[in-house]
């Protein structure tokens, strides 16, 4: 996978804005558990009232307070008020930072003032304690006594109030400052609904941000995969298109089709998934760790116990998964060819009747391919019941250990609250990675075997400075001492073969199956490179020439006719597609194929099937030869491009040829010697080597091997007659 970033490269500015909304959107969930922790603490425990920190307050009880605060508090509370009338108000500038100092010294002076005024056995208790009969005013009593013996029973109420937990405090500070606001005359209902409401339009707001943001990475992250596939399969395509002969026997073609397209849609989906799953995962596990210790810390250990069963579970599931996802692409590539063999062989199967053996051997590569499938399938259904036990178990864990933390009131209700929902996300993030780590070893064998596409070296390198052949040569084409061999074969195909053809003139190569005909063929367009010696084309070997150049020299017809999907006038146009319609009328009628054109409805703009399944085997070599003719090469290559033609048509069609093409070099590949009698020179092979080299005539009194051929296929009265 990490070779096929480079093709993130076009897209690097939509990859920012993802991760920039990446992490806006993790922010905004982040968020939103803190925002239902305060809304359950401040805006129904607490009344709306944040802290112990009001902000109006009467000076009468502000001066009460200043009795238990030290020197330090009361230099603070008087910064932090301005008095107006008989209140103080809290000055609306005060700093996050100060507000929380304030909040601690207000906390246990608030306590310590509410306990002496609330009245009952406590109260009573402290007059006692001081030595005051009943019905005093302990204020006016605190106020009398010595400053001295005043600290000292300030110091006191302090010890006994700093052994309760902070949370306590904090609570008793703010119900202070509820009863205080109720005095003063504020709607203490109001400042909790508007607390409220407040929080919840933020929270409304955030939603609609996620949402907003989840979208965008969506839409922007499928762009990016799309890009990206279309890219990849750019080049593969490039790379398989300028593949030799050498290159595509190392391939099958049903590997190459399944690498340019399930391989490459399997790194498009892993991409996109990448950016909305495997880069979110970390940032919002992360930032979820990082809420939680500021949320509480003393629960982290139930997330450690959560992490490391989730964590064993993958150990599991990689472990038994994992052969299983890098065999699902072989076993697609198998389904792949089985099904092109049969359906490419559909006519030789219904010949032999043995549509029941193909039946079952596409049956097997299927089942093999279903069975491994359901395999993985099953794999990946039986861990999300398992992830949701573990978040479900450490939900219970968090409420059972939270409750007391609750109850000894070292925790409130909306934190814990706010400590589920982050541990949930956390798990969530560990559960998309896990999601990930299924589909990844996936996605990374399928881009293993499009790499190892791309980074397959040709064999054919094109010159780093190609030579142009003088424009006064035209239409030779000269083997010098040819030897060729396939590659990782042991022996020669072709073994110092020499021979030069002229401009105008006809070469003919003949020979026994085998001996290397076609082989010697695919060397003039450069199919092949050769092993020892070299071949020229107009006086230049073709190993010096581009490789565009020399093939818009030649005009090839394969032994197998090939069309496109299009119609006919589009595939004799195929070599040169800015010609005329009567030039390729001309093509069509030296091929021979202006008779059949001509029967059909709709003429030259008859439908060509894919593959040119509707024409016949004759019709479809006649085409291939139009097709060669309308490009006016100066060398035509025919290799036994004649084989699907009568007698008649293949005689008719080669006196066609030497009329019209008397400047074009022709060399025919055949089989029948009736079909290369009147060539200038005649080739014979015989198990890769020169048997011979003449006209028909020489060669019957010099070369044996072409002799027999002639017997094998003509009366003695024929070659006579000849």
């Amino acid at each position: 996978m990490i070779k096929l970033m480079k093709y993130l490269k076009r897209s690097a500015g939509y990859v920012i804005l993802i991760v920039v909304l990446l992490f806006l959107q993790a922010y905004c969930d982040l968020s939103l558990p803190d925002y239902t922790s305060r809304i359950v603490n401040v805006g129904i425990q607490q009344k709306g009232i944040e802290d112990g920190v009001p902000e109006k307050i009467r000076v009468s009880t502000m001066d009460s307070l200043r009795l238990f605060m030290d020197e330090e508090a009361v230099a603070d509370t008087e910064a932090a008020y301005m008095e107006d009338g008989d209140l103080y108000v809290l000055d609306p500038h005060v700093d996050k930072e100060t507000r929380e100092k304030l909040n601690e010294d207000f906390g246990k002076p608030m306590l310590i003032l509410a306990g002496l005024t609330e009245g009952g056995e406590e109260t009573e208790g402290m007059l006692s304690a001081m030595g005051l009969p009943e019905g005093t005013d302990p204020l006016q009593a605190i106020m009398q006594m010595p400053e001295e013996a005043r600290d000292q029973m300030t110091s006191a109420m302090e010890e006994q109030i700093g052994e309760m937990p902070e949370s306590i405090v904090t609570q008793a500070a703010v119900s202070f400052v509820g009863a205080e606001y109720e005095a003063i005359g504020e709607d203490v209902d109001a400042i909790q609904m508007d607390y409220i409401i407040s929080a919840g339009i933020r929270m409304i707001l955030m939603a609609l941000l996620i949402m907003a943001a989840s979208v965008s990475v969506v839409f922007l992250s499928s762009r990016v995969a799309a890009a990206l596939g279309h890219d990849i399969r750019a080049d593969v395509y490039r790379k398989v298109i300028g593949f030799s002969s050498n290159e595509y026997h190392k391939f099958s073609t049903a590997s190459l089709i399944t690498r340019s397209t399930n391989d490459v849609q399997q790194v498009q989906l892993m991409m996109a998934m990448m950016f909305r799953i495997v880069l979110y995962a970390p940032i919002l596990g992360l930032g979820g760790v990082l809420r939680v210790l500021q949320t509480n810390s003393s629960m982290t250990w139930i997330l450690g116990v959560g992490v490391v069963l989730i964590l064993v579970l993958i150990g599991m599931l990689f472990a038994i998964a994992m052969p299983k996802f890098t065999k699902l692409q072989t076993l697609i590539d198998r389904l792949n060819l089985v099904t092109r063999e049969i359906l490419t062989g559909i006519l030789v199967i219904r010949a032999f009747s043995r549509e029941k053996h193909e039946e079952e051997r596409f049956e097997d590569a299927n089942a093999t391919l279903t069975k491994t499938n359901l395999f993985v399938n099953r794999c990946m259904t039986f861990m999300m019941p398992c992830m949701m036990l573990i978040m479900n178990g450490i939900s219970v864990l968090i409420i059972y250990n939270g409750s007391y933390a609750v109850d000894g009131g070292n925790m409130q209700v909306g934190d814990m609250m706010a400590f589920i929902q982050y541990a949930m996300q956390i798990i969530m993030a560990f559960l998309m990675i896990t999601a990930m780590s299924i589909m990844l070893p996936r996605a990374n064998v399928a881009a293993l075997r499009i790499v190892e596409v791309l980074e397959t070296e040709n064999s054919l390198e094109e010159p780093e400075n190609p030579v142009t052949p003088a424009s006064d040569v035209k239409g030779t084409v000269e083997f010098d001492h040819v030897s060729f061999a396939y590659p990782d074969a042991g022996e020669n195909v072709l073994t110092d073969i020499s021979f030069k053809a002229e401009k105008g003139k006809t070469l003919a190569v003949i020979g026994s199956t085998g001996s290397g005909k076609s082989t010697l063929i695919n060397l003039i367009p450069r199919f092949y490179d050769v092993t020892e010696g070299c071949v020229k084309v107009d006086g230049v070997d073709v190993r010096r020439m581009s490789q565009k150049d020399l093939r818009d020299r030649l005009g090839y017809v394969p032994q197998k006719g090939v069309l496109f999907s299009g119609t006919i006038d589009s595939n004799i146009r195929y070599g040169k597609t800015d010609i005329s319609d009567s030039e390729v009328e001309k093509a069509a009628k030296i091929a021979q194929a202006a008779e059949f054109i001509e029967e059909k409805p709709k003429g030259y703009q008859a439908p060509v099937a894919q593959g040119g399944t509707n024409v016949s085997g004759g019709q479809k070599q006649r085409l291939s030869i139009a097709r060669a003719i309308a490009k006016k090469p100066e060398i035509l290559i025919f290799d036994d491009s004649f084989s699907a033609l009568d007698f008649k048509t293949d005689r008719t069609l080669r006196e066609a040829l030497k009329e019209n093409t008397k400047d074009t070099t022709t060399i025919i590949v055949a089989q029948r010697i009736s079909t290369i009698l009147n060539a200038d020179q005649i080739l014979v092979l015989d198990d890769g080597r020169m048997a011979g080299l003449g006209t028909h005539r020489e060669l019957m009194k010099d070369c044996e091997v072409y002799r027999q051929i002639a017997m094998s296929q003509l009366s003695e009265e024929e070659l006579a007659n000849e």
